[in-house]
């Protein structure tokens, strides 16, 4: 009962910074730049039309781009032969990092994997999305024709970057229509990476 006790109190605190603290998106100082951006990660998906049922309406990204792209065939393909795709570009807070692709072979269309996934493993990717209004956003998310859930949302603690502290996170996961993890998380402490208080612009985790 003392523990049950403990966890509630914290779950409380952790509910009050996060109401009391919010977490902003933002460059790192200009004496820490590097040349390089983390651009885009493309998903190949096998519908964006169903793809965008997830990550715009009820992610709610922003969706900025939606367009079909044809490309000439490759060596092995008949002569005169022409690929055909679709690419949604979607964003959350930053116009140019951080942009979630999804791509779709429509002609020729590409094969279902052969499985399910059970658990992200080798060669796969877990992406990971703060949601300031996880609870909310997990019942929209639970609710999207085609996702599995694999965890709900639940407080877990982090070492934090110097090993003499924690960073609280609210952590959820699922499989989204098309198989990929996701990590849909709701950060109520400093970031890993940042510096300075939590009132200043920082890049969420």
């Amino acid at each position: 009962m003392r523990e049950l006790r403990s966890w509630r109190a914290l779950a409380l605190a952790a509910t009050l910074l996060a109401a009391t603290s919010a977490v902003w998106a933002g460059p790192v100082p200009a004496d820490e730049r590097i040349p390089v951006d983390v651009r885009r990660t493309t998903l190949i998906v096998r519908d964006v039309d169903k793809a965008l049922a997830f990550y715009r309406d009820a992610l709610g990204l922003k969706l900025v781009y939606d367009q079909a792209i044809t490309r000439p065939g490759r060596p092995e393909d008949p002569p005169g032969t022409q690929r055909r795709m679709r690419l949604a570009l979607l964003r959350a807070n930053d116009s140019f990092v951080g942009v979630i692709g999804l791509l779709e072979y429509t002609s020729p269309r590409l094969p279902d994997p052969p499985n399910e996934a059970k658990r992200p493993g080798i060669g796969q990717v877990i992406l990971v999305i703060n949601a300031s209004d996880l609870d909310q956003r997990f019942e929209r998310v639970r609710s999207t024709p085609g996702v599995r859930v694999a965890s709900e949302p639940q407080l877990t603690e982090y070492p934090s970057p110097d090993g003499k502290g924690t960073i609280p996170v609210r952590v959820s996961a699922v499989w989204d229509p098309d198989g990929y993890f996701i990590e849909l998380n709701q950060l109520l402490g400093q970031a890993a990476g940042t510096a300075g208080d939590a009132s200043k612009d920082t890049r969420k985790e």
